[in-house]
């Protein structure tokens, strides 16, 4: 498990900055179903994050990087997309992988087949898509953090703590030091307790946790 990552819906919601609604809407329909664990306690993986925010990311609105427009796309044309990866064996996104999903300016979505890259009628791909997981690979993708490094100092690394937010070098849990600072510890209070940690790691700590509360807090679009 620890090698996947392991995450409970409040956390893949948070880390992906999907709505916990729609994350869950998703596997009820079977978009996205949880990897680690599909029963009463579901179990989101590192590799399902990613999904996750592709998936929201071709369903919104969005703008690239060098100002153009492109529509959301349609949940059944996503639907085939997810089956058609299914059928070919491919996930969606996987560590060291080149990339399976792309978009075009129109929100057409192709996919890396044997065969090159094919939009979902078998034509072939120019040079002019755009990579789905880039985003999320470079910069901060939705309202959820860069799921590498979400702040200078933590780190996210699925083989390390259940994928869980820490800081660099340690095995300190970003959400045992902000429920540190929810219990009133001051920063000098949290450094007694970690002297090798410093003042800066401690607040970006307390910093992503208060953003990833903030992301629960967030509702799905109608």
């Amino acid at each position: 498990m620890d090698l996947a990552g392991a995450y409970t819906a409040d956390r893949a919601a948070a880390l992906s900055g999907v709505p916990k609604s729609t994350i869950h809407w998703w596997a009820r329909n079977e978009i996205l179903v949880p990897s680690v664990s599909a029963e009463k306690v579901k179990l989101w993986s590192y590799s399902d994050l990613m999904g996750l925010r592709v998936i929201y990311w071709l369903r919104q609105r969005k703008t690239t990087d060098l100002g153009v427009d492109i529509p959301r796309t349609s949940m059944p044309a996503v639907r085939q997309a997810l089956d058609t990866l299914g059928d070919i064996g491919s996930p969606i996104w996987q560590p060291s992988s080149d990339p399976a999903l792309f978009v075009d300016g129109a929100g057409q979505i192709y996919l890396k087949r044997p065969e090159g890259v094919q939009n979902l009628d078998g034509q072939l791909g120019d040079e002019g898509l755009l990579d789905l997981v880039a985003p999320f690979a470079t910069r901060e993708g939705t309202r959820g953090p860069d799921l590498a490094r979400p702040r200078p100092d933590l780190r996210i690394v699925p083989a390390k703590l259940g994928g869980s937010p820490h800081v660099v070098g340690t095995r300190n849990e970003t959400c045992a030091i902000a429920a540190l600072a929810q219990d009133d510890f001051t920063t000098d209070g949290i450094l007694s307790l970690y002297p090798y940690l410093t003042r800066e790691q401690i607040e970006q700590a307390v910093d992503l946790e208060r953003q990833l509360s903030e992301n629960l807090l967030h509702k799905a679009a109608a």
